[in-house]
């Protein structure tokens, strides 16, 4: 038994040995140099014509300011600081900054700004690296965003760091107070944007300095501090990880490319390609001939054939096998070797001998095998237990007690295992995204019944509001109106929690908005109808729901449609019920950028008109076909609301709208619309409509819509004048009526119609 220890002992010992390796083995092709400065640039890439691949993988060895050596990527500024075979380069870039003493009005920034508050890295063969970056927003009055386009895909998503006091702010901690920050980019895309906002007027923290910054930075290259608030940070550049691929091709036509001894890696992005990468047990540039080599033999020499030249001492009764640096003698059938090198025959005593080897073969496979079968046993057991764990902490209890006690019904209220959701979604398969944003992603399912539903999977939830949380899966899960998603269930066996909804098949709102080709297909009568089921749904959660929800986030993008384009509201992810007897006083301000009331980002008070407000943004966007907020425009019409109520004031609405939805029967429904997004778009809360106000509104428009013969004279306008609440300032020179905008709104638009517009 000692013997069979000891014999197990040292062969365990050999297998997990660790081996020497060298990297002496050449990275760049013959007569080519390696390095620009202290940067090593492994083929493909290279400095000469004849030293790279293809042009894609130029670098362009200039000299910089201080007279060393700078590698760029081709035609461009871009700063190259490592490159690696595996498929990573880490480059440096700029990032977004603005320092300024004072604001004149909401997001209107005096002339003294003395910075860029946009940075971009626009590349045409690479991708923004998603896991190995993350984007980080410093400042005390700061909203930052980042944004991504590769072809028909996009995201924009961002985050808030505000600071009331410097005290509170915290080194090392970007949770919001000071720094925040998303440790995921959403996708793989060649240009992504980052900029910068102010999030409210006069906000000055005492003893901080009024700059912020944005910036997508390599994850270990960033720790926040809090001294970069209390002077002007002087960093121009921060390294980012970018993701290179050999050829756009597929793996079937890679032979040309990868070389020996090395196996093609397709590569999951939008566009497909490969990398090539060396097998195990293999190293070296799998791009260059002859291919990887044997760790064993590794200094970059051609193998010599041992068994083909006679440079071997096998015995006669042995077969000679060539390896790379070597041969291995291998006995001829019949033989076994002497210990000394060489073969001969068994003797008598050999049966013995033969059995006792088997013997302990056979003792260390079966020692093996039962320690895999125990280790897989622990696997499963813990993975038992991790589930376990995440259903109490997701309050799966509660539920379940809910359940039993007759508060929640389990006809509606359905908790789903993680092992159900992993099969309905092909285990999460990336063919299954229907959708995917700074919010999490949204997988296509199958349920055993055959029934399609939509999977979400959230990037976070608050385990502070867990009770919360329970309440509005019930309550959502118990609504039944044809125009709200409907939520099956959950699943609370997951590090955070999935909602299972029904799943709409014609995409989003926003999607045919921005579709040029799909916009054409959503006329007016259309547009109306579905803004005024969208009022209804708002209406129905702030009046009729009990107790009552708020949305959050009401935006295009969360409006689905289904075949009939009938609107479908969902994504309640960031909804809160509205407790009798309790102060909505919101520690963080969650919702969408060009969306957000304002009132509540500066109060953090949540009320039903912050959904008038969002609602208000949705009925110019549809008006309009712009988006709320968009970039690459002047510098006023980035704000989509404030354009409008500027253009609105300016008596010049017709210039903005959507060729789409103006004619000449619908004139007057366009004025009265425009007024009631005016409305919705009061700064103060207590001057806006009610959501049910809004929807009785849309409601009589769109029945006016469907009987010609109603007389939508201006007399019949101006009787319902009274109904209509005058305007807050926005700090306009002079005072704006309601009146002159319908009178001049009306005018331009019949002279656009005249037009042929």
């Amino acid at each position: 038994m000692r013997f069979l220890v000891l014999l197990l002992v040292l062969s365990t010992t050999q297998v997990f040995a660790p081996s020497s390796k060298s990297n002496n083995y050449p990275i760049a092709k013959p007569n080519c140099d390696d390095h620009c400065g202290n940067v090593s640039l492994p083929f493909p890439f290279g400095l000469t014509k004849d030293c790279y691949l293809n042009e894609d993988f130029f670098i362009n060895c200039s000299t910089g300011i201080d007279g060393s050596p700078k590698p760029l990527l081709r035609h461009s500024d871009i700063e190259v600081r490592s490159v690696s075979v595996e498929g990573q380069l880490t480059v440096m870039k700029g990032i977004a900054r603005k320092c300024h003493e004072e604001f004149r009005a909401f997001f209107r920034p005096l002339d003294k700004d003395v910075s860029s508050d946009v940075a971009w890295i626009t590349l045409s063969k690479f991708y923004v690296n998603q896991t190995a970056n993350k984007f980080v927003a410093v400042g005390c009055n700061t909203i930052a965003t980042v944004s991504g386009y590769e072809d028909e895909r996009s995201y924009e998503t961002g985050c808030i760091a505000s600071c009331n006091r410097f005290g509170d702010v915290v080194n090392g901690t970007c949770s919001g107070i000071g720094c925040c920050q998303m440790t995921d980019i959403p996708i793989l895309a060649k240009n992504v944007n980052f900029t910068l906002d102010s999030m409210a007027a006069n906000r000055n923290t005492e003893g901080v300095v009024n700059c912020s910054y944005a910036f997508v930075v390599k994850k270990d290259e960033f720790d926040f501090s809090s001294d970069i608030l209390t002077r002007k940070w002087e960093v121009e550049k921060l390294p980012i990880v970018i993701d290179w691929i050999v050829s756009n091709d597929t793996c079937s036509n890679s032979r040309s490319t990868c070389q020996g001894n090395t196996t093609c890696v397709p590569f999951e992005g939008p566009d497909g390609g490969y990398r090539c990468a060396c097998e195990k047990g293999y190293e070296g540039n799998p791009y260059l001939h002859p291919g990887c080599l044997d760790f064993l033999f590794i200094d970059g020499s051609a193998d010599i054939d041992e068994c083909v030249n006679g440079q071997n001492n096998c015995s006669e009764n042995a077969t000679c096998k060539n390896k790379p640096g070597g041969f291995l003698c291998h006995c001829k059938e019949g033989y076994r070797e002497d210990g000394k090198g060489g073969c001969q025959l068994p003797s008598k005593d050999g049966n013995k001998v033969n059995g006792i080897v088997l013997g302990v073969s056979l003792g260390t496979t079966t020692l093996l095998m039962s320690s895999f079968c125990v280790y897989l046993g622990y696997q499963w057991r813990k993975s038992v237990q991790m589930k376990e764990k995440f259903f109490r902490e997701n309050g799966g209890l509660i539920l379940q007690q809910k359940i039993a006690h007759g508060t929640a019904s389990s006809r509606t209220t359905r908790i789903f295992t993680a092992e159900e959701l992993k099969k309905a979604t092909n285990n999460y398969d990336q063919t299954r995204i229907i959708g995917e944003g700074g919010f999490g992603i949204v997988y296509r399912g199958h349920l055993l019944d055959g029934q399609t539903v939509a999977v979400k999977k959230p990037k976070m939830m608050d385990p502070t509001q867990v009770n919360q949380f329970i309440n509005e899966v019930i309550v959502l899960s118990q609504i039944n109106h044809r125009n709200i998603v409907k939520l099956f269930g959950c699943c609370l066996e997951t590090e955070v929690p999935l909602l299972v909804y029904e799943f709409i098949n014609n995409g989003t709102f926003s999607e045919h908005l921005h579709d040029k080709n799909k916009a054409s297909k959503i006329p007016w009568s259309i547009r109306l109808r579905i803004a005024t089921e969208t009022a209804e749904v708002l209406s129905y959660l702030h009046t009729a729901a009990s107790p009552p929800i708020i949305h959050r986030d009401v935006k295009p993008a969360n409006i689905l449609l289904d075949n009939d384009y009938t609107a479908r509201v969902s994504d309640f992810g960031t909804s809160r019920l509205v407790l009798q007897d309790q102060t909505q006083l919101i520690t963080m301000v969650q919702g969408t950028l060009g969306y957000l009331d304002p009132e509540y980002m500066q109060t953090h008070q949540l009320t039903e008109k912050s959904d008038v407000y969002s609602f208000g943004v949705v009925l110019v966007e549809l008006l309009t076909g712009r988006r709320a907020i968009f970039y690459n425009g002047p510098e006023e019409e980035r704000n989509l609301s404030l354009y409008f109520l500027s253009s609105l004031k300016e008596n010049r609405l017709f210039r903005i709208f959507d060729d789409n939805v103006v004619c000449e029967e619908n004139t007057e429904e366009l004025m009265e619309v425009c007024l009631l997004a005016e409305r919705c778009l009061n700064v103060k809360g207590e001057d806006r409509p009610t959501m049910k106000e809004v929807a009785i509104e849309l409601g009589r428009l769109m029945r006016a819509s469907k009987h010609p013969w109603v007389n939508h004279s201006e007399t019949n306008m101006e009787s319902q004048a009274p109904l209509i609440e005058p305007p807050i300032s926005f700090g306009y020179d002079a005072p704006f009526s309601i009146t002159t905008a319908y009178d001049s709104l009306k005018h331009h638009m019949e002279l656009s119609v005249a037009s042929g517009r």
